[in-house]
């Protein structure tokens, strides 16, 4: 009897690691099954609000800039002097999800990032990486609670444009 158990489960494993085979990605089904990163509908977004949304770990995604705060937290807030962002305002706004974050993303000619937080100690913490167009990288903390300034916004003479949002612990 252990050996006619053992058959049929042999056999009921053999027909789901089948099942399994039959199911692996080809170009007919959709191809890979490997995750990319690769952010939702980021041609459309380019399109409509002018941000290039690369990749993430889903964590920080974009936002309505109307949303209101859930209690203490709201949306970290990019300004930046072109026209761009949901009403062509130059705001562009994001929400973090959880404790940690990443968003890699082109935004041109930022000049001030507002943190979620809506009294102090509330917001998370982060960090931005910012290039000039003379291709110099800078990476700020970023104030949780209150602004932080890059580039113009600063006093520098070259615009910056946001390459990538952290949220850490």
């Amino acid at each position: 009897m252990a050996s006619t158990v053992g058959i049929a489960a042999a056999a009921a494993f053999a027909g789901a690691a089948m099942a399994i085979v039959e199911d692996l990605p080809t170009e007919n089904n959709g191809g890979s099954i490997v995750e990319d990163f690769s952010y939702p509908g980021a041609a459309g977004i380019l399109e409509s609000q002018g941000v290039e949304l690369i990749s993430g770990d889903g964590h920080i995604i974009l936002a309505d800039c109307k949303t209101p705060p859930a209690g203490d937290i709201g949306l970290i807030k990019v300004y930046t002097t072109e026209l761009i962002g949901q009403n062509g305002e130059g705001l562009v706004c994001f929400k973090a999800l959880g404790p940690v974050g990443r968003l890699d993303l082109k935004v041109p000619a930022v000049y001030e990032i507002r943190g979620d937080g809506q009294r102090p100690g509330a917001g998370h913490n982060g960090t931005a990486t910012v290039v000039t167009s003379g291709g110099v990288r800078t990476t700020k903390d970023l104030d949780p609670d209150g602004s932080t300034q890059f580039g113009i916004g600063e006093g520098g003479k070259e615009p910056t444009t946001l390459l990538q949002l952290t949220v850490v612990p």
